[in-house]
């Protein structure tokens, strides 16, 4: 009889437990924080995994552009936009002011004809699916967080997955700033366009994306399935599931030699969904796994392949926004870089090996998407068709040991960075990677001269 996927996690333990006799006792944790020289007052302000941090000397939320403008134009130093608080790099972290559009959200515009909306960027993803909805729209395609703002999104060139799809950022027809002395400029491709595709993803350095003119698709269902295969399987069909489904992605867990494969279809079905697993509870199944056996890689193996081998498969459908969405509530620090697409799958096989051969201490699934290129000066997809692979580590314990180990092979297969996901790479090596990089710095000086939205992690890259 096949297992449930909820069976998985009580086998896992199970299994886990009868195989070690003894516990190995637990690393000891430290989660360093930033501290102050000199104590200010204030309210401190930590990003979603608690890497990044800072006491700024204010934190700001206005109700209305008007009230945004103003506080912009007023204010001294520097100026950062914060919205879900979900990247890893230092793109917040500010002595002077943060402020938040997230009482500046929601659909403000839409047009039937076109299928646009235009949307508020303080908007959570999660909170936009059913508005659209309502309107007969939806987004053409989204991350699987949903947490993050629109504007967050957008600054960083969040993705989902899909060889056909490109990122958020692609889908954006216009977009209205608020420049660094508190006007208001409108960019699309006619007005302002050298403006608009450097904007387009900009790591909030031009300034605050108020609105977003978002080109979607008419409401539409997805049939997700997800299945375990072992490895080998899932790499040989990789490149065939991705060109024939709307959706592709796979994750590895790590010395297992199993994937956990995931489509989504275009479907009319009705809206059906089998048992579901807890994701964040299998996670941290896996984290006692690596407790237990993490000495031991072959009884690692043993314990994990032989829960994973009978899952039965899960076919969820839906609405779109909700099947992308997968509720993340285990933390991590990340680190995803974007490879070209015909070096992906060697990149991951090499950093797989590099992993088990030398028994890195590691628990999260390795993530595998498809993401197609675009044209946009910063994206990291620009004029490159792309294997984004993501790896994980458990936000209480260091990840710099893991991510030092992986980051040249992300690198030497010729990795662009997430911009919201912990790298080491500098200004020159950027320069590199981007062939606009130049002009982008350019709108850059134009736009804000003083360096009005530029924090100290900004003046290091593109300052």
């Amino acid at each position: 009889m096949q297992q449930s996927r909820r069976r998985f996690i009580t086998t896992i333990a199970a299994g886990s437990t009868a195989i070690a006799a003894t516990p190995i006792s637990s690393m000891a944790r430290t989660l360093v924080q930033a501290s102050d020289p000199v104590k200010r007052k204030g309210i401190r302000w930590r990003n979603w995994s608690g890497s990044q941090d800072c006491l700024p000397s204010e934190r700001l939320a206005p109700k209305t552009i008007a009230e945004l403008q103003q506080r912009v134009a007023d204010a001294r130093g520097t100026v950062r936009a914060v919205g879900a608080g979900h990247s890893f790099t230092a793109l917040v972290p500010t002595d002077d002011t943060i402020l938040s559009l997230g009482r500046i959200s929601g659909v403000a515009d839409h047009s039937s004809e076109t299928t646009q909306a235009t949307i508020y960027a303080g908007t959570r993803i999660a909170d936009l699916g059913q508005p659209l909805e309502d309107i007969g729209q939806a987004l053409i395609n989204q991350p699987d967080i949903d947490e993050q703002t629109l504007g967050g999104c957008l600054a960083t060139a969040t993705h989902g997955t899909g060889a056909g799809l490109g990122c958020m950022s692609s889908y954006v027809t216009g977009l209205e700033l608020v420049t660094a002395d508190g006007s208001t400029l409108w960019c699309d491709a006619e007005q302002n366009p050298e403006t608009f595709i450097a904007a387009k993803v900009s790591l909030g350095s031009l300034g605050l994306v108020t609105k977003v003119r978002m080109q979607n698709q008419s409401s539409y269902k997805l049939r997700r399935e997800s299945w375990v295969a072992p490895m080998g399987e899932v790499l040989e069909q990789a490149e065939t599931l991705a060109e024939s489904n709307r959706n592709f992605e796979f994750y590895y867990i790590p010395f297992s030699g199993m994937c956990m494969a995931d489509t989504h279809q275009l479907t009319d079905e009705e809206i059906f969904t089998t048992a579901r697993e807890d994701t964040n509870e299998a996670v941290m199944t896996l984290k006692t796994v690596r407790d237990w056996l993490g000495w031991s890689p072959r009884l690692r193996k043993y314990a994990l392949q032989s829960a994973m081998e009978d899952i039965e498969k899960e076919v969820v459908v839906e609405s779109s926004w909700r099947n992308y969405a997968s509720e993340r509530n285990v933390r991590f620090n990340e680190m995803e870089y974007h490879l070209p697409r015909e070096a992906g799958l060697a990149a991951f096989e090499e950093l797989r090996r590099t992993i088990e051969e030398n028994n890195l201490n590691v628990f999260f699934p390795i993530e595998v998407r498809f993401v197609k290129g675009d044209d946009i000066w910063l994206s990291p997809f620009y004029q490159q068709d792309s294997v984004s692979i993501a790896v994980h580590r458990y936000f209480e314990e260091d990840y710099q040991p893991l991510f030092k180990a992986l980051e040249p092979i992300m690198r030497k297969h010729g990795g662009r960075p997430h911009w919201g996901k912990l790298n080491t790479l500098h200004r020159q090596d950027l320069a590199g990677l981007y062939p606009r990089w130049q002009d982008f710095l350019e709108v850059r000086r134009e736009l804000d001269p003083k360096g009005k939205f530029l924090n100290p992690y900004l003046k290091k890259l593109i300052g």
